[in-house]
Parts: structure tokens; C-alpha cells; sequence
């Protein structure tokens, strides 16, 4: 029996889950071969082929998605991400705009239009000195620092961006443990009770259920605390970062 788009999509996210962009990508292509009209399948088709530095098909999906759902922010968001990491900073600053011309106070583009704003000026920066300094005279070592410090700051936004994937994650898997322990509290004590164990299913009595639910939550839980922790530490670090290539551009102008 073959699989419908939105089995397909699933099968997509439990391989995005699971960091096989790859394979994640096989299968949102065969979700978007049944039905290419759904922009949620181009939008994470587009997620995945950014999970393996594919900026230009992550930018193609992010564009179809834009163009199918212009009220769909992660499209706009998608798209500047993968226009920065080509180095399209006016592409990326006119996308953002119209992004936020969907919704103006949206703190995902709004911090991406900070940054895309630094490193354009640092771009700017460099180009000015390529223009004024005669040939042999400019200085390959701010050159290089600044080059290296606009990387480094990519690579922290997209380690940053792989957290918050991690932490939706987590989050969706203590709702749903929750949910499930509640419809369970609603059964009666001698209703026949499984529990999923990969593809089969396995015969458990209520509390002991429970028991493994509760032992899943207190994990998901740790897991949230230190992503959160990781997440926060990146942020403190890439605004250090920013103020760093803000100092070194000042300097050299």
C-alpha cells in the first residue's frame, strides 16, 4: 500500500529528528511528489538541505515556500538564512523585510536583521579598503581577523539554530508524555494497556506505563535544562562576537 504525503512528511520528521537530513530529504521529496501545493513540505525540505550546507536548494524550497504561503514566516526566515550563508546580505536584509511586513514584531527575523545589518557593514568595510588602500597596502591581517570572526558567528548561528530544533523537539515529547499519562488516568484500572516499542507493540499493565513515562519525562526534562544552557551560552557569546567585528570594522574605517 502506498504512502500518503502526510506519512511521508512524518517519516521526514523522524529522519530531521534524528539528524539524517539526507534521508530527510528523500522523504519530504516524496511527500511534495503527491502534493506540491503544501508549503509546510517545502519548508522542511528546505530546513534539511541547510542541516548539510546545501544553501541554494534550501534557498529554491524557501522561495516555493514564500511563493505558496506568503504568510508563512519560517519561509522568509529559511530564505535569509540560507542568503547569509552566501553571503547575499541585500537579498537576505529585502527578505527579511518582507517578512516582517507579515509580522512586524517577530523576534526570530528581527534578530536576524540585526545581524545581517553587522555583517553587511563589515562587508562594506572591507570592500571600502579594498577601494581606497593602493594595490599591496592592505592590511592582510585585519583582513583575515574579520573573515574569521564573521565564520565563527555563522557557525555559532547555525549550532544555535540546531538547539532550537533539539528543544521543540524535547518540548513536543513532554506534552505528548503528558497528555498520555493523562488519558490514562481516565481508563479504567482493568482496561488492556500497550505500549509502542518501535513497530510493535507491547502489552504493559497501567503503572508500569506510567513508570516509563515518568522515566522519559525526567530524561526530556535534563535533556531541556542543558540545551537551554548551551542556548543561552551561544547567545551571550555571539553578541561578544558581534561587538567584536562592530570594534575591529570601527578601527580599520
Amino acid at each position: 500500500m502506498s504512502k500518503s504525503a502526510a506519512e511521508w512528511k512524518e517519516l521526514g520528521n523522524q529522519a530531521f529528528s534524528a539528524k539524517d537530513f539526507a534521508k530527510a530529504i528523500e522523504r519530504y521529496s516524496e511527500a511534495i511528489k503527491i502534493d506540491a501545493s503544501n508549503h509546510v513540505f517545502f519548508s522542511n525540505r528546505s530546513a534539511s538541505y541547510a542541516g548539510i550546507g546545501k544553501w541554494e536548494k534550501s534557498a529554491e524550497d524557501a522561495k516555493e515556500t514564500i511563493r505558496l504561503d506568503p504568510t508563512f514566516l519560517k519561509g522568509y526566515y529559511r530564505l535569509a538564512t540560507a542568503q547569509i550563508e552566501l553571503k547575499e546580505f541585500d537579498a537576505a536584509a529585502a527578505t527579511i523585510r518582507q517578512g516582517l511586513g507579515v509580522e512586524a514584531n517577530n523576534p526570530q527575523l528581527l534578530k536576524q536583521q540585526r545581524m545581517v545589518q553587522q555583517l553587511k557593514k563589515s562587508a562594506e568595510a572591507a570592500e571600502k579598503r579594498k577601494q581606497t588602500m593602493p594595490v599591496g597596502t592592505m592590511d592582510p591581517s585585519t583582513s583575515s581577523e574579520l573573515n574569521e570572526l564573521q565564520v565563527q558567528y555563522m557557525q555559532m548561528n547555525r549550532e544555535l539554530e540546531t538547539i532550537k530544533v533539539d528543544r521543540a523537539r524535547v518540548d513536543r515529547e513532554l506534552k505528548l508524555a503528558e497528555f498520555t499519562k493523562t488519558d490514562l488516568g481516565e481508563l479504567p484500572e482493568t482496561s488492556a494497556c500497550y505500549r509502542s516499542v518501535g513497530k510493535m507493540f507491547l502489552r504493559q499493565s497501567r503503572e508500569e506505563i506510567v513508570t516509563h513515562l515518568d522515566k522519559n519525562t525526567e530524561e526530556a526534562s535534563k535533556m531541556e535544562t542543558t540545551l537551554k544552557q548551551k542556548a543561552e551560552y551561544l547567545e551571550k557569546k555571539m553578541k561578544s562576537q558581534r561587538q567584536n567585528i562592530e570594534e575591529l570594522v570601527t578601527s580599520s574605517e
